[in-house]
């Protein structure tokens, strides 16, 4: 039997540890681009390269892009008095994507966990303070993940800006649009009841 050479055999480790792929997806995704080397291997190899020396911490929110400021802290018209906390990027980008929020964002990098040891110190929770204080916010969104971590951690914040004279709100949580209730988990039902409005 043929042994696969060495440093395809690390391409395919390092793709394996990516979110979504496990051996058998890098080990087709590596095949995939040896197969088109010239129009898949080449630019990918060109623009790993280009983003790891080019992307960086947006410094007020958290968020990725390639310069000290991100594009939307840039953007003075997002000034407006909000600001959107978000667990990590891909919330914040899953966000951007629905184009229903103009104003700031605060990535917190994570969530509390005692389990792993994960304390307020560990994510970006006292900038978050700060920035309140700085930008003169009006309200803070907190729209982390419906988990036992991202719950605790919204709870923390709201406690934490109890003196504070800035609205609080949360996410509205329940029943998706085209969902329907019989392949529904027994909390998603629940947190649409407590969230009922009138008709």
């Amino acid at each position: 039997m043929q042994q696969t050479p060495r440093d395809i055999e690390q391409l395919i480790d390092i793709m394996a540890r990516l979110p979504g792929l496990g051996p058998r997806s890098a080990r087709r995704a590596v095949l995939a681009m040896l197969k088109k080397r010239e129009a898949l291997m080449a630019p990918l190899a060109q623009a790993l390269a280009g983003v790891a020396l080019s992307a960086r911490d947006c410094r007020i929110c958290g968020n990725i892009g390639t310069s000290d400021l991100c594009a939307i802290c840039a953007d003075d018209t997002r000034a407006n008095g909000e600001i959107c906390v978000v667990e990590d990027v891909a919330d914040l980008w899953a966000l951007e994507r629905s184009r229903a929020f103009s104003g700031r964002y605060h990535v917190l990098g994570g969530t509390l966990s005692a389990l792993d040891a994960v304390g307020p110190e560990n994510l970006r929770i006292p900038q978050l303070l700060d920035r309140i204080d700085t930008e003169g916010l009006r309200e803070v969104i907190l729209a982390l993940n419906a988990t036992v971590e991202g719950q605790t951690t919204a709870h923390y914040i709201a406690d934490a800006l109890a003196g504070v004279a800035v609205k609080i709100s949360s996410l509205a949580q329940g029943v998706p649009i085209g969902g329907e209730l019989d392949y529904l988990d027994d909390g998603t039902i629940g947190a649409a009841l407590r969230a009922r409005r009138g008709v």
